[in-house]
């Protein structure tokens, strides 16, 4: 490629994945809805994005290869291949060196492998956490307990792989003597439980990539009713982020594809005690 084919790349192109975020963050109402859904899969697929092509990439994010063109000029980057170098980059700098250790264990005797495994989860919900203790602010755990501490009843939504967050918190809050609803019947009535919501409620709504289309449902149903919310998802772009509500952003670290729920479960048990002890 000669100089005269080089587009020069304006002010407004971030050049770091975080500075990427922060920039999504900012125009988040702003986007038209495919740029939007562009934004939303790049944030919670990073891996992919950096990975793919733009085939690929467009395939799985249900939108036609142009419109990643045009989320990447609309953005300040020459194109998308430009702005995929943002996401390679984030690869380059977030590889622990954990990694080698593992890779040594995969290819030693076949008695290791379930060491690699420990070693992996373990190293994993490390990582979870640090990130975490670094990314949430304090300020908004004190507002989410003001909120939740307040309700006269808490009901709690997740399904699927956020079930036993809420599970839990439902246990806890019980034990402590706050009255909590667990949504997840057996028999198919979340939808007639949600409607008891009222105004003087709040609710915890749990949910990740893939979202989960019966807690989205339920979190906006008992959002509707007047409740309280405080959400834990991953992305800024989740639909369960409510519009006037607390939410916590939570990027679980990965082990061969599997995310343990170490972080999330450590802000489930702060909400729970210190909701507790507010009520005090």
């Amino acid at each position: 490629m000669s100089d005269e084919d080089v587009v020069e790349i304006g002010p407004a192109a971030p050049r770091s994945f975080e500075g990427l975020r922060d920039a999504l963050l900012s125009r988040k109402k702003g986007l038209p809805k495919r740029l939007a859904q562009v934004a939303a899969f790049t944030l919670a697929n990073p891996d992919e994005v950096a990975f793919g092509t733009a085939a690929s990439i467009a395939e799985q994010a249900q939108v036609q290869p142009s419109t990643l063109i045009r989320f990447a000029q609309a953005l300040g980057y020459q194109g998308f291949s430009d702005l995929q170098t943002i996401f390679r980059d984030r690869l380059r700098e977030r590889v622990p060196s954990y990694e080698e250790r593992l890779q040594a264990l995969r290819t030693g005797p076949e008695t290791a492998r379930a060491a690699a495994l420990f070693e992996g989860f373990a190293e994993a919900a490390e990582r979870s956490i640090r990130a975490v203790r670094t990314q949430i602010d304090p300020a908004t755990i004190e507002r989410a307990v003001d909120r939740l501490s307040k309700a006269e009843t808490i009901y709690l939504i997740g399904q699927r792989r956020s079930f036993p967050v809420t599970s839990y918190m439902s246990y806890a809050l019980g034990k402590l003597g706050i009255r909590n609803v667990l949504i997840g019947s057996a028999v198919g009535t979340d939808a007639e439980t949600a409607s008891f919501a009222t105004p003087r409620d709040a609710a915890l709504a749990v949910s990740f990539t893939p979202y989960a289309s019966s807690a989205v449902m339920l979190a906006r149903q008992i959002a509707t009713r007047g409740a309280a919310m405080v959400v834990i998802t991953d992305s800024p772009f989740s639909p369960i982020v409510p519009e006037d509500g607390i939410w916590f952003e939570i990027v679980e670290a990965d082990c061969q594809g599997f995310r343990p729920m170490s972080a999330t479960m450590v802000l489930a048990m702060t909400l729970a005690v210190a909701v507790a002890e507010a009520r005090l």
